[in-house]
């Protein structure tokens, strides 16, 4: 069955577009196309997306708060943020509420595919230039919960690596990775990635 995905952005180009790669992949399916946050939160019980595509910019409710509002409703649902713009500002405020990445507008095909399937693999796709920004944001407190492992592995994610890559990076298997989140998640309080990163990144715990 194909995964579905709710695309939300204002240009009708950039949306249609949008729509046409994801309908030509064998993997997933367009439920839903709006021009704002508006009309898709109405819909979104129906259309039960398991990705959001969504433009930062939008009319009405930004996208920041879209994303907010979404994770709300459907926690289990990844959001990732169409942009032309790599603020350090927005990114931040996008991770924050929730966004597990960013896809940029001017991308090619291949990339929009490879982005979504990364964030169905539990990865975090961002640019180089956005991940950097987002780690540079983090310097890690001395009284940081997290044993260093810990950190390193919320590091990762922050970077936007899948369980797969953080795990061959640090020599330890993915069910190590998966441990080492749980762990994370019961310091933290938390019970996603995105509350992780917020709780983490307002402490200065990642260095």
């Amino acid at each position: 069955m194909k995964k579905r995905i709710t695309i939300i952005e204002d240009n009708p180009i950039i949306r249609e577009g949008f729509a046409a790669v994801v309908n030509s992949s064998a993997l997933y399916e367009v439920c839903g196309q709006y021009a704002c946050c508006e009309d898709a939160l109405k819909n979104l019980h129906a259309d039960a997306p398991q990705l959001v595509l969504m433009d930062i910019d939008l009319p009405g409710t930004n996208g920041i708060e879209g994303t907010i509002q979404i994770k709300k409703k459907r926690p289990d649902c990844i959001v990732l943020i169409i942009t032309v713009l790599e603020g350090s500002d927005k990114v931040f405020q996008s991770l924050c509420a929730g966004a597990g990445g960013y896809i940029v507008k001017n991308s090619d095909t291949e990339d929009i595919v490879k982005d979504t399937n990364e964030a169905f693999s539990g990865g975090a796709p961002m640019s180089l230039h956005i991940a950097k920004m987002v780690v540079q944001s983090f310097n890690r407190a001395q009284d940081s919960p997290l044993s260093e492992r810990e950190t390193s592995v919320l590091r990762g994610i922050a970077e936007g690596k899948s369980y797969s890559k953080i795990a061959l990076d640090l020599f330890i298997s993915k069910e190590t990775v998966r441990s080492h989140i749980k762990n994370i998640y019961q310091k933290l309080a938390v019970n996603s990635k995105a509350d992780a990163l917020k709780v983490a990144g307002s402490h200065k715990w990642i260095s």
